[in-house]
């Protein structure tokens, strides 16, 4: 629970379903006082909303520190992927390593069969199996975040707005006259509230920043930049550098510090390697799927494939039956059938437009 609509809405209706529900919330962070909205990642003044939504519901509530765990597996890591050169996914990791992988043991010792959350996805049980499926609410799914979840810790899960939108979610907490009803919705990461990533890994790189050239499409240098950390694939604007013409972040070296620029067009990928990631105990490779590789992304039908690096590591490559735009090493890549979740993995690197499926190919729709 973290004082907002969604975990109070979702403890609400188990309680009235009968559940005996127990709630816990997760210290994650911290923010210095200079910090005016804060974010939704169960500081302390988040935890005394859980309380008081607890309390109005009549039921238990408890709150665990781990904070240590947060900075170790989602800060330090973000913060190491941006000077790097990549674009992290620290929701998820914060899912995989932090929050559903320690509320399912802390469920245990709780004595609570199942650990239930406010994500807007969907449980569907078939032949036996409990597997996560998108929510209903499109806008708002968030199966995405939950894909590396295996199918006995997907068993455990209870999700009770994976049927309901978010304007509904919202309404109900408002009728229930619930604490925090009326909050705002954060649209920034947890503990980076300002919406500063540049200045927020800045002030936690110890000294890695690295300053590198800017070069164009010819490989020519036209200006200089003073950290990788300060761009993304795709990005536009705030470049510092004037050429003309539109020009786009396509490339980002953390050999050489070089940030490349190019044409819109040269931003499609054909599809991309991937790490050997986390897949449902029944997905075969290969097989087609829609791959989306970013949060908001709507998805592309692809081909995925298992094979080995250079190096003999397992990788998946992803091959789109049409160029997918801003494919960048460090997102996740999730693969579906229609609603179904059938696993994902890291994006190692982009693939050229030539290695794209034709339409019409192998790739079914």
């Amino acid at each position: 629970m973290s004082g907002g609509v969604d975990s109070s809405v979702a403890a609400a209706r188990l309680r009235d379903e009968g559940w005996d529900v127990v709630g816990v919330t997760l210290h994650l962070w911290d923010y210095p006082d200079d910090v005016g909205e804060k974010g939704r990642c169960c500081a302390p003044e988040d935890q005394h909303l859980a309380r008081r939504v607890a309390d109005q519901l009549g039921i238990a509530h408890y709150t665990f520190d781990r904070r240590e765990l947060f900075r170790r597996h989602v800060v330090d890591p973000f913060v190491g992927a941006y000077l790097d050169g990549e674009t992290p996914s620290p929701c998820v990791a914060c899912n995989r390593s932090v929050k559903l992988r320690e509320l399912l043991p802390l469920a245990h010792r709780l004595g609570a069969d199942v650990v239930a959350t406010g994500h807007y996805a969907r449980v569907v049980r078939e032949s036996g199996k409990a597997r996560l499926h998108r929510g209903r609410d499109p806008h708002k799914d968030q199966s995405y975040f939950l894909h590396m979840l295996d199918e006995a810790e997907v068993a455990r899960l209870v999700l009770p707005l994976g049927d309901s939108t978010k304007d509904e979610v919202r309404a109900e907490a408002v009728a229930r006259g619930l604490p925090g009803a009326g909050r705002g919705e954060s649209q920034e990461l947890c503990f980076v509230p300002t919406g500063r990533y540049d200045a927020f890994v800045a002030a936690h790189a110890d000294g890695r920043v690295r300053p590198g050239p800017i070069l164009d499409r010819e490989g020519r240098e036209v200006g200089r930049h003073a950290g990788l950390h300060a761009f993304t694939v795709g990005q536009r604007k705030g470049l510092g550098v004037a050429l003309g013409k539109p020009a786009f972040v396509v490339g980002l070296d953390p050999g050489t510090g070089a940030v490349r620029l190019g044409d819109e067009g040269d931003l499609l990928a054909g599809g991309a390697v991937l790490d050997a990631g986390t897949w449902c105990d029944d997905v075969v490779l290969p097989r087609d799927a829609t791959v989306r590789v970013r949060a908001r992304h709507e998805g592309e039908i692809a081909r995925l494939e298992r094979g080995r690096d250079a190096g003999g590591a397992e990788v998946v490559r992803v091959r789109f039956r049409t160029p997918v735009r801003a494919v960048s090493p460090g997102q996740i890549a999730v693969a579906y059938d229609g609603d179904r979740v059938l696993g994902g993995a890291r994006i190692l690197a982009a693939l050229p437009v030539g290695d794209a499926v034709a339409r019409g190919g192998e790739v079914g729709t």
